[in-house]
Parts: C-alpha cells; sequence; structure tokens
C-alpha cells in the first residue's frame, strides 16, 4: 500500500504506469462516500492501451485506506487533496478526472492550479453541492434482467438507489467496486463533511481552456443533468455528452460510450501535448 503524508494526514493512492521521460500523470478522484476502487475499474479499461500515462488514483480523507479522523468538511477534503497531488506530481503538468463529488473537486483542482492542470474529465459531476437545489429526473430502472432478479431477489434491487440498468455485470462490478469503500468510510467524517458539503474554493472562476469533458446520465437521479449545461462557457474546449440508459453509474451502465469518450478525451489531451 502507497501513501504520501500531508497536513498530517497519510493519503492513501494506488498507482499503475511509472513516471518517467515521456509519461503523462493523470490524477483521478472518487466520489462521496465511496473510495479509489470505483475509479480502478472504470478507468484501467481505458488506460490499457496507453502504456504512456502514470494514474494516480487518490483515497479522500476518510474515505477509503486514507484515515482522517479532524477532516469536518469539503473545504478540508480539498485542501489535504490539493496538498496531497502537489507532493505526488510536484513539478510539470499533469490531467485531472473527478466522478461525482470526486468531480467538483476536480474542477476545483483545475481553477486552483490552471497553470499545470492539462486536461479535465468529470464524470456524473456533483455541480451543485445543495442537494436540494439539484434539478433532478425522479429514479427509474430502464432495464432489469429477469435472471439477475431470480439469483438476488426483487427486494435486494428495489433497494438498490443508483443502477438505472440491473444487469449481472452492473450489479457484480458495483458490488466489488462500490461497496468495499462504503463500509471502508469513516462514518463520523461522512457524516460531518455532509453537514459542511458545499465547498468554499473556487470552481470556475475563469474559462479553462484545455482539453475537457463533461459526462453525465440522462437518468441521473443523484447529481442530474441540467446543472452541468450551466458550466459549458467555462470550458470552451470541453465535449459535452448526457448518455441515455445511464444513471449515476453510467460507466457502468454505458461502457462503452464511456470509455470511448474518454479515450477521445486523452487523444485531444496527448494532441495538446501538454501532459
Amino acid at each position: 500500500m502507497a501513501y504520501v503524508e500531508v497536513d498530517g494526514v497519510r493519503v492513501h493512492y494506488v498507482e499503475h504506469g511509472s513516471a518517467g521521460p515521456g509519461v503523462a500523470t493523470v490524477v483521478l478522484v472518487h466520489g462521496f462516500p465511496v473510495d479509489q476502487r470505483l475509479m480502478v475499474g472504470a478507468f484501467e479499461p481505458v488506460f490499457a492501451d496507453r502504456p504512456g500515462w502514470r494514474r494516480l488514483y487518490v483515497d479522500l480523507p476518510g474515505m477509503g485506506g486514507t484515515v482522517a479522523p479532524d477532516v469536518a468538511s469539503t473545504d478540508d477534503v480539498f485542501r489535504t487533496l490539493r496538498a496531497a497531488v502537489q507532493a505526488l506530481v510536484p513539478e510539470g503538468p499533469y490531467a485531472v478526472v473527478g466522478q461525482s463529488y470526486g468531480g467538483y473537486l476536480a474542477r476545483g483542482l483545475a481553477a486552483a492550479d490552471a497553470g499545470r492542470v492539462a486536461g479535465l474529465a468529470v464524470v456524473v459531476t456533483v455541480v451543485e453541492p445543495r442537494h436540494e437545489l439539484r434539478e433532478l429526473p425522479r429514479r427509474q430502472v430502464l432495464v432489469q434482467d429477469p435472471a439477475l432478479v431470480e439469483r438476488v431477489g426483487p427486494e435486494a434491487l428495489a433497494a438498490e438507489e443508483v443502477l438505472v440498468v440491473q444487469t449481472d455485470e452492473t450489479w457484480t462490478r458495483s458490488r466489488q467496486e462500490v461497496d468495499p469503500g462504503l463500509a471502508a468510510a469513516d462514518p463520523e467524517v461522512v457524516a460531518r463533511v455532509e453537514a459542511h458539503y458545499a465547498g468554499g474554493f473556487p470552481v470556475e472562476p475563469v474559462p479553462f481552456d484545455k482539453p475537457a469533458l463533461v459526462l453525465v446520465g440522462r437518468q441521473d437521479s443523484v447529481t442530474g443533468y441540467r446543472d452541468a449545461w450551466g458550466l459549458v462557457e467555462h470550458y470552451p474546449r470541453a465535449a459535452f455528452a448526457v448518455l441515455d440508459r445511464a444513471g449515476h453509474s453510467l460507466h457502468l451502465e454505458q461502457r462503452g460510450l464511456f470509455e470511448a469518450l474518454v479515450g477521445e478525451w486523452l487523444d485531444r489531451v496527448e494532441e495538446a501535448g501538454a501532459a
């Protein structure tokens, strides 16, 4: 297990690939309150044929392997994340990827370090941190595999709050990549951060003119899709996509499109020669 210590917190991270001449770095930030396993499962297939990338999957404070009992707000989480990124990537450009809450933090990193961030991709990003003010579609299930119903039971599927597409693959991967992170999170830290969920740091102070990607799910009842369109003028080089048959687990439910769009974004970052 790898750690970097910043501000008295041992931040756990998983590294794939290694730094070196001609190797680009990307920092990947998970949602709330899961851990790096979700991001590794989602993004490593995209990098399978891209050996020129060093991938740093960071566990946020109070989540996964990062123990941080004193963290009390999103501002604390962001401050620790930013310090960890600075320690892990002390010089040169890097790209940033964020999922859900991690997308909110990733946009903060891009705003705080615009001179070094060479590209930004956010998936089902939090735009409005105040849940009651989000524009959300109703919760629905579009696909439910009868064989899965028979295997796990209708009660278990009814209790699943995120999946819009309920198949053996989406169910199994959710249990493998999401549930362990939920179980590992410190409930006291989670409760404190939830109570102070909106950060005070800038997220879009000036237009970010590097290659960007914003992916949202048409059926995402957690962060929605409408709020993301308000970001369009802040990212003049962003591809925006709202995917049907996709909710907050977009990367599972539309895996082919997800991997293709992330790959195209990486092409643009590489083409720009900034990473």
